[in-house]
């Protein structure tokens, strides 16, 4: 048997109908790490994806689904403005249930550690549905960094059936915490599949300062920073070290995408110094946003 639950994820064989796998997703990096997997899942004749989202993120989540070329089934639009950590879980938890009640799929597949992969892992164990854990396994040991990430994905792993770890350290974590060796594979990391989609086509960068970036042959830096426990002081410190690298190399081209919360670059960068310049967020390809 598989994981903690005797429930084991049905798989499909040749001469009987394809297997429904419901991939439920809400967050722009979900929607980045599972496209290559309902890709892969679309071309296979043992299974049929249903696409879900929860839209825990919004136009970010949109933005995504268009680059990748991904067309929801089912949208529950959850996200409204100033929602918190519990509205998102208990509009999630709600609304995946019912589309579970409703659609039946054989088993379900949730991305990550995100407030929905943790509503709707606990969805489908309440329909008695099994769950599919891609990239499971990563932990940092402090239930509050990443919060609520590291939370959310040591309690998918008590709900799920089959874990895709990217990592042989993910899948030793995993068995650490008694996991059946059995229900774990190691895949690899599907972010990797996604950047190999995307290098290989001609994708703008969504927003016109970035528009000649392939053009030059100046260096760029890319930096990404937003998570919870950054913001305040750690944030400005970010910014003051941006700020001396580019006084320092002026050819330098800083490209720092900026995520939409109370924590702007312009709350990051010292108003003395010389900050790179800043953007609102932009489509998948510039960058990605928090999970």
């Amino acid at each position: 048997m598989f994981g903690p639950h005797s429930t084991q994820v049905p798989a499909g064989r040749h001469g009987q109908d394809p297997k429904r796998i419901m991939v439920i997703y809400g967050t722009r990096p979900e929607a980045v790490k599972v496209a290559p997997l309902i890709q892969a899942l679309q071309a296979s004749p043992l299974f049929t994806p249903v696409v879900a989202v929860t839209a825990q993120h919004r136009s970010m989540l949109d933005q995504v689904n268009e680059v990748l070329r991904i067309t929801p089934e089912f949208d529950l639009d959850i996200h409204q403005p100033g929602q918190t950590l519990t509205s998102i879980t208990t509009r999630a938890l709600a609304g995946v249930q019912q589309l579970l009640a409703q659609q039946r799929p054989d088993a379900v597949v949730v991305q990550g550690d995100t407030t929905t992969v943790f509503a709707a892992a606990l969805a489908a164990f309440y329909e008695k549905i099994p769950v599919v854990h891609l990239e499971a396994g990563l932990r940092t040991d402090d239930p509050y960094s990443p919060y609520p990430e590291e939370i959310n994905r040591r309690l998918a792993t008590q709900l799920a059936t089959l874990y895709l770890a990217p990592t042989a350290t993910s899948k030793a974590n995993l068995l650490a915490e008694n996991v059946d060796p059995a229900a774990v594979v190691v895949t690899g990391n599907t972010v990797i599949d996604a950047l190999l989609w995307t290098s290989s086509r001609e994708l703008d960068y969504g927003h016109p300062a970035l528009a000649d970036l392939d053009d030059s042959n100046a260096p760029v830096l890319l930096v990404t920073a937003h998570r919870r426990e950054s913001w305040g002081a750690p944030m400005r410190a970010v910014g003051r070290a941006l700020a001396r690298i580019a006084k320092a190399h002026p050819d330098l081209r800083v490209v720092f995408p900026c995520t939409p919360t109370r924590w702007s670059v312009r709350r990051c960068c010292p108003p003395s110094s010389t900050c790179p310049t800043s953007r609102s967020p932009s489509r998948w390809p510039t960058a990605a946003s928090p999970g």
